[in-house]
């Protein structure tokens, strides 16, 4: 395993399964709500985009089709250097390690940051909140994409998995730090019933996986999600 940056907060789908993991994120929202939310709410249009654990770079290039510069921050060293790889050809791309306790970044020199279900989960990131009001600059925004656990069968199974998460408590610690929420519709699509089978297997304790397939017919799983943001 690569070297991880100090501080961060493991990942277990994605660390120990990045392969599967790639397959849930090509599935993940089709239609692209969340990036339309996102860009209602503060367009990326020749902004400085920072991704906040940006894995192996998935979402990177698309935010470079329209950003002027983009920014990866991955706190494992193998992830990185799979976003690397991803974006060689991407000239307005870097991939650099870190953690969002820690963003390898200037004072005031984002525009927009982005984190997509990576570290923001509530209470205990404050660090991370702090340093997003040091690198985001004026007329900036932040937004942090989850899911949402209150709502859904797939909020359900997350609740089995995790019974320590408290959507309450988690709602009351967003509201006292004054970001805003939209909730967010979205769904998986899969081409192969084994992919669909697959990524229930990363994202749940094995007992519930197998309640998940058994209750998930065909290629599509409804996925709620909630948007955050912060204007600064």
């Amino acid at each position: 395993m690569g070297r991880i940056a100090k501080g961060a907060i493991p990942s277990p789908n994605i660390w120990n399964n990045p392969r599967t993991y790639e397959l849930e994120n090509r599935a993940v929202d089709p239609e692209r709500r969340a990036d339309a939310a996102l860009a209602e709410i503060r367009p990326l249009t020749g902004a400085v985009v920072l991704d906040i654990g940006c894995g192996t770079g998935f979402h990177l290039p698309s935010f470079a089709d329209v950003a002027r510069e983009v920014v990866g921050v991955e706190p494992h060293g193998d992830l990185a250097a799979l976003a690397v790889r991803r974006c060689a050809s991407l000239p307005n791309v870097s991939v650099r390690a870190g953690s969002a306790q820690a963003l390898p970044l200037p004072d005031a020199s984002v525009d927009v940051a982005v984190a997509r279900w990576a570290y923001f989960f509530g209470p205990g990131c404050e660090p991370g909140l702090i340093e997003l009001s040091r690198v985001v600059r004026r007329g900036g925004a932040a937004f942090v994409i989850d899911l949402d656990a209150t709502r859904g069968a797939f909020g359900r199974w997350f609740s089995r998995t995790v019974p320590t998460y408290s959507t309450r408590a988690v709602e009351d610690f967003w509201t006292r730090q004054g970001w805003q929420r939209r909730p967010l519709d979205l769904r998986m699509v899969f081409d192969r019933r084994a992919d669909l089978e697959a990524v229930l297997r990363i994202e749940f304790t094995p007992e519930v996986a197998d309640q998940a397939i058994a209750e998930t017919p065909g290629l599509e799983i409804a996925y709620p999600n909630v948007l955050r943001w912060k204007c600064y």
